[in-house]
C-alpha cells in the first residue's frame, strides 16, 4: 500500500500530465515539491529573469497552498540557475520577497547548463503543518 498523496495546483494538471510527473507528493508528514519554473499557463517560459523567478515562486506557492502548507513550512530548498555568476544577485533579490523570516530553510544552489528553456528552478521539501513533531 502506497503512503503517497499527489498534490495538484489549480489549473496546472494538463502540464503535469503532459510531462508525466507529479507536481508534489505528501508522504509521512512531508511535502516533496517538484522543481518549479517560471512557466506561463501554456508551459512557455516567462522571458524576463525577475518575472520568471516571481512566477516560479507563484507556481511553488500554488502547490504549497493546494497541499495546505505555506513557505513558512519549507525546511529545505534547492535552486538551479543557468548562469549563477551573472544572475545570482538578481535572483536572490527577488527570492527574498518570498523567503520570510528566521528560522530560514536550508538551501543548496546549483549552477546548471540547461533547464528546458528556463533560467531558474526551485524545488522544496516542507513539513506539513498538521504533522506531529
Amino acid at each position: 500500500m502506497s503512503n503517497r498523496q499527489v498534490v495538484f495546483p489549480a489549473g496546472r494538471q494538463a502540464l503535469y500530465e503532459k510531462n508525466r510527473y507529479s507536481p508534489a507528493i505528501v508522504s509521512n508528514g512531508f511535502l516533496f515539491v517538484s522543481g518549479q519554473v517560471g512557466s506561463r499557463a501554456d508551459g512557455s517560459p516567462e522571458p524576463e529573469l525577475a518575472a520568471q523567478v516571481r512566477l516560479a515562486f507563484a507556481n511553488l506557492n500554488a502547490i504549497l497552498l493546494a497541499a495546505g502548507a505555506s513557505f513558512s513550512d519549507v525546511v529545505d530548498v534547492t535552486v538551479f540557475m543557468i548562469d549563477p555568476a551573472r544572475q545570482f544577485e538578481q535572483i536572490w533579490g527577488v527570492a527574498q520577497e518570498y523567503w520570510g523570516g528566521a528560522p530560514y530553510p536550508t538551501l543548496t544552489g546549483i549552477g546548471v547548463t540547461w533547464l528546458y528553456g528556463f533560467q531558474f528552478e526551485i524545488k522544496v521539501i516542507a513539513r506539513m503543518p498538521d504533522a506531529a513533531g
